[in-house]
Parts: structure tokens; sequence; C-alpha cells
């Protein structure tokens, strides 16, 4: 397995898909979280060589709503070699400074990127072959 990894997603509360989702009860659509998600996985070079060009969500569960204002993280661990799916989750700020965090979405994402482009390079006579 590999590392995990655990980010802040820094989406500012005046967002516009804010506006439009819902009026008077303003939530950050599941869509937006995803491509979040996507930014920063896309950050951290291990997680964009995995990911590809193609990446597919493959499950998502929305759980929560997110408000403005609240400050979220994500994170992932990308499977072991030759796998091709990992596991994700959002979460969110407590309503109450004593509360743990919160779970607002999880879900499983497969990767896009060559399983051949991912198999390290072995030197030609390191496997017993002559030179």
């Amino acid at each position: 397995m590999s590392a995990s990894h655990c980010v802040e997603l820094p989406i500012p509360a005046a967002h516009p898909s804010y506006e439009g989702h819902f009026p008077g009860q303003p939530i950050l659509p599941g869509v937006v979280l995803l491509a979040e998600l996507l930014e920063a996985m896309r950050g951290d070079a291990a997680s964009r060589a995995w990911l590809g060009p193609t990446p597919q969500l493959t499950m998502a569960k929305f759980v929560a709503p997110v408000r403005p204002g609240q400050r979220l993280w994500a994170s992932w661990q990308l499977p072991a070699a030759g796998a091709r799916r990992a596991r994700f989750e959002i979460h969110a700020e407590a309503a109450h400074a004593t509360a743990p965090r919160c779970l607002v979405a999880s879900g499983q994402l497969e990767g896009g990127a060559d399983p051949a482009a991912q198999v390290e390079a072995v030197p030609t006579g390191t496997r017993g072959e002559g030179p």
C-alpha cells in the first residue's frame, strides 16, 4: 500500500455554485466536491500518475450537506501496485468544536493510467539474463 494522503479542500464561502443550489438553503453540489478532490489528488505526483488522463468514479455516496464556509478535508490512499481502485473520503468540520470531523462523502475511483506505464523498468541483466 502507498502512503495515505489528507489535504484541506479550499472551497471559498462565496463559491458561485452555492448561489443556485439551493436559494435560501445553499449547499455545495456533489460534482464540485468531486472536482475539488481530483484537483487535490493531481497536486500529488504519485496520485496524478495513478489517476492518469481518464480516471473513473466507480462509486460515490454523499451523506451530509456542505454549507458555505465549512472547512473540508479530502483523504485517500492509492492501491497497491497493479490494483485499479482507490477509496476516498471527504470530511467537514463539525458544528461544535468538541466534535470530530463529520463524513460528507465517500467513494471509489478507478485510475486511468496505463497499467504498463506504472510498472518500474528493470535494467537488463538483473533478472538472471546475460549482459
